[in-house]
């Protein structure tokens, strides 16, 4: 059989499907284009050269699940195969840190940072020295329906449910197999937090789930648990939560699962106001107490389960909020990062035009950029009123958000916005 590579940008119909919890898109999919594109965090499939075995397995628990993928490839090649259920995959999910993927450019920078600190090293997996957008995302074309476009082979498809339908195609003989349509529900930007309660509901309904199997596909434990085992992205949520419900939070309302990109939000939420996804806040609350939330969730579970402050030793990181994480201080935490923004709001928010480009996704990860380098002198001088903060922004609410130099042709503009409030503040690199 000669191999049929898949051609990217990849594009094909996709249903939007309307639900509570989050908007997601179906859509049917070949099992090579999947074995190319996702990952899970303990199974993978490596491309080969191979025509005559196109993948091989990889991941840290190949040999655990090898009797079982066998199984399934030996089912994939009878001729009689059928996978009616979905494989549910999270898109823009990034592999060595379980963040969800930016705009080129933004993520550059982020990255950049991360490393130049030494707290973190992005894995080669999550490179992208093309400088390409490598964001899954949906359009909706001429006769109104919506397409899905994939625009590369990058593994940025965690696998949410159905690894081992997906995965036992590397087992699998008869290699026509590969181009087997696969039925997938997709969601875009789904924080790991949420990916491990559907993928818990799911199987719960069918079969008791072993609460270390979630923490194994995830790192992340849905049950109700002691605050001090919360690993930062649990507690990242939990604060998301009560910023998108709380009285006197100025993003009461305004948070909701969605993809991060602004032409998804306004279309997800019509004119009922500006949204921020859930991603944008969950990711700029766990940046201020790590700089690599799945590690920290890993070192919590092994080699057993432990307090968030037993693993104060394991690893360098100058998050400007670790000790706070570390010592329990979470309401101090929310204090400071809700006074903070209540002080955005009143010098930004409140005040900006509708077309302001602060309301949007690049606008928000940017002032969660400024506190970031705001928040260790606030917390060692125990200073995190509204009024300190709006102090320190005062200068910077002049700035016009709409202008075209904050409009980036590649989707990105955070760092142009988080510069151009650096410079008005006083606040250096």
């Amino acid at each position: 059989m000669t191999e049929t590579a898949t051609r990217f940008p990849y594009r094909t119909k996709a249903l939007r499907i309307r639900q509570e919890l989050a908007e997601c898109f179906v859509a049917a999919l070949p099992a090579r284009l999947l074995l190319d594109v996702c990952f899970s965090d303990v199974l993978t499939a490596e491309h080969t050269d191979d025509t005559k075995k196109p993948y091989v397995l990889g991941g840290t628990q190949r040999e655990q699940r090898e009797k079982r993928l066998q199984e399934v490839g030996r089912y994939i090649d009878r001729d009689d195969t059928a996978f009616p259920n979905s494989i549910i995959l999270a898109a823009n999910s990034r592999p060595s840190d379980g963040t969800t993927e930016d705009a080129p450019d933004d993520q550059a920078d982020e990255d950049a940072e991360e490393e130049e600190t030494g707290e973190s090293e992005v894995g080669p997996e999550d490179r992208n020295p093309a400088g390409i957008d490598r964001r899954w995302r949906i359009e909706v074309g001429d006769d109104g329906c919506h397409e899905l476009v994939i625009p590369s082979e990058s593994k940025l498809a965690a696998v949410v449910d159905g690894q081992h339908r997906l995965f036992g195609f590397t087992k699998a003989e008869v290699l026509e197999r590969l181009d087997m349509d696969m039925i997938c529900t997709i969601y875009l930007d789904l924080p790991k937090s949420f990916q491990a309660q559907i993928f818990a509901t799911i199987n719960s309904n069918q079969k008791p789930v072993d609460k270390s199997l979630t923490y194994e596909m995830f790192g992340y434990n849905i049950d109700d648990e002691d605050p001090s085992f919360w690993s930062p992205d649990k507690l990242a949520v939990f604060l998301t939560r009560r910023l998108g419900s709380d009285e006197g939070s100025p993003l009461k309302g305004r948070i909701v699962i969605a993809p991060k990109k602004d032409a998804a939000l306004a279309a997800l939420t019509g004119t009922t106001g500006w949204k921020v996804s859930t991603a944008v806040i969950v990711e700029g609350i766990a940046r201020l107490l790590t700089s690599n939330p799945k590690s920290d969730a890993n070192s919590l579970q092994t080699p057993r389960k432990v307090r968030r402050v037993d693993i104060r030793d394991r690893r360098k990181d100058r998050s400007p909020l670790r000790e706070a994480y570390f010592n329990g201080q979470d309401v101090v935490i929310y204090t400071m990062v809700l006074n903070y923004l209540t002080a955005c709001n009143e010098l930004f928010w409140a005040l900006a035009p509708v077309d302001s480009f602060i309301y949007k996704t690049v606008g928000v990860q940017a002032l969660f950029d400024i506190l970031r380098k705001l928040a260790p002198a606030a917390y060692e001088t125990k200073v995190i009123s509204v009024d300190h903060f709006r102090s320190i922004l005062k200068p910077a609410e002049d700035l016009d958000f709409t202008e075209d130099r904050f409009r980036n042709a590649s989707g990105s503009g955070r760092s142009i916005i988080r510069r151009a409030i650096e410079e008005e503040i006083g606040l250096g690199r």
